[in-house]
């Protein structure tokens, strides 16, 4: 049997930007700085960027050579025109809103569906989603598959929402008070786990039943079709782009920011079926991002996404960002790194309570070791625990997150295999002084989304 080749990247360099090293003592002042917040730090001061996938990606040749006949007419350009015709043809619904980014589309969408007391049902809402519901004065309930309460459990789509349970609370509210049920895929709050074809069915079924709106958000469309392909029984012979345009052919609605699997460093999409709420999109798209055939994109931008919603289901590709993905998750697990498994697509996911058992979660153990991992690699990730997702009791006492997690999200076509083994090594680091680990408290923080812009001071 021939031993398996090294996992090599299916692209070549043919540009590069410098990355500048730190020391550790450098790190610290520049971490006090920052309020011990990473969004704070200056990127010239980071030297493995992992903060997010969104509008991180390394653009090809192709979107470069795209952006240079990007049309900038103001309507009707052949860049939106191409950019139209391509998410038709991936998603199957006629209307086509294109938006800065994802949390614009999600605001427009969710601020006409909303208000106070409308319900919205997902497997799990990611912060600027909860927060753009909540913002309207609606109700967001997560409705997680009981899977996913072993976070170490071997199991092929942990990110499925929970239809009984959604059925329960559409029964609880009355269906006429349901605005939606949104199903993000991949699930990137719950460790970027994937949702099955199965699921996304019965999601429409309950749709059907109550006469409720069925909204994808997709943005990880197709590192979800990957592991449908692989993971999913009648599936392995069908194309990654093919799976993805028959779960979208499912839905009434969807929500993505290119940013991640568009390939592109901005934009967003907001798509439909229904003609009346697409009026209604439309109107307070052109109040509020720009004209209806570019919403607030240049030519260019749109050049590049229809461009980079090709390129992302390259089966080769592919392959390898979910592959890549999995040899740091795997690495970390050997090290005896307490990772969620099975590893995501876009990100590793870290257990920081394990890791850090005798930080409570009160001083934030997610918190405590994205400090860490700045200081000790110049490695900079998020919190995703109780500093994004924790709430307040009448009395002032937390109600923290279900998990206190860490994201190491990988951006694309960005880090070589190097990087990767660098980021792997610094856990060592991480272990042996994983004792001296201390938390933090919040300083300062606004009334929505605070782990944006929240200040952090260390507890000795």
């Amino acid at each position: 049997m021939k031993k398996p080749r090294t996992l090599a990247e299916p692209f070549k360099i043919k540009m590069v930007e410098p990355l500048r090293m730190t020391t550790p003592e450098y790190r610290r002042q520049t971490l006090q700085t920052a309020f011990y917040n990473p969004f704070l730090l200056r990127s010239d001061d980071v030297y493995i960027d992992l903060l997010t996938d969104s509008g991180t990606s390394a653009m090809s040749d192709q979107q470069w050579a795209g952006m240079m006949v990007g049309d900038e007419s103001y309507a009707g350009a052949h860049s939106w025109e191409h950019l139209e015709r391509t998410v038709r043809d991936l998603t199957g619904m006629p209307y086509v809103l294109p938006t800065h980014q994802g949390r614009a589309a999600e605001r427009i969408l969710y601020g006409i569906l909303g208000g106070i007391d409308k319900v919205f049902i997902s497997n799990t809402h990611f912060d600027t989603t909860r927060a753009n519901i909540e913002f309207t004065g609606g109700l967001a309930f997560d409705c997680i598959s009981e899977e996913h309460s072993n976070p170490f459990a071997e199991l092929p789509f942990k990110g499925n929402i929970d239809t009984d349970q959604a059925g329960k609370i559409i029964l609880q509210y009355g269906k006429e008070n349901i605005s939606a049920i949104i199903l993000t895929v991949t699930n990137n709050s719950a460790g970027g786990q994937p949702v099955s074809m199965h699921n996304a069915r019965q999601v429409r079924e309950l749709c059907n039943e109550f006469g409720i709106l069925f909204v994808i958000d997709g943005c990880r469309i197709a590192e979800n079709s990957y592991f449908i392909k692989h993971r999913e029984a009648g599936y392995a012979e069908t194309s990654c782009r093919d799976i993805a345009r028959e779960m979208l052919g499912l839905a009434d609605a969807f929500v993505m920011s290119a940013k991640k699997d568009a390939l592109v460093n901005m934009g967003g999409l907001l798509v439909m079926r229904d003609k009346a709420l697409a009026e209604k999109c439309t109107n307070l798209l052109i109040i509020s991002e720009g004209f209806a055939t570019y919403g607030g994109l240049s030519g260019r931008d749109m050049e590049a996404i229809a461009i980079g919603l090709k390129e992302i289901f390259d089966e080769d590709y592919l392959h390898y960002r979910i592959k890549s993905t999995e040899y740091l998750g795997r690495h970390l697990h050997e090290k005896g790194i307490p990772v969620l498994r099975p590893y995501g697509g876009h990100a590793i996911y870290i257990d920081a309570k394990t890791l850090y058992p005798h930080i409570p979660v009160e001083q934030f153990p997610g918190q405590a070791l994205v400090c860490d991992l700045y200081v000790q690699g110049g490695i900079r990730c998020v919190e995703v625990g109780s500093v994004m997702f924790g709430k307040y009791a009448e009395d002032g006492k937390l109600i923290p997150a279900k998990s206190e997690l860490v994201r190491l999200a990988i951006p694309r076509r960005v880090y070589t295999q190097s990087h990767i083994e660098y980021v792997i090594d610094v856990f060592d680091d991480i272990l042996e002084e994983r004792n001296q680990a201390r938390g933090v408290k919040i300083a300062y923080e606004p009334p929505f989304l605070r782990h944006f812009t929240a200040r952090f001071e260390p507890l000795t």
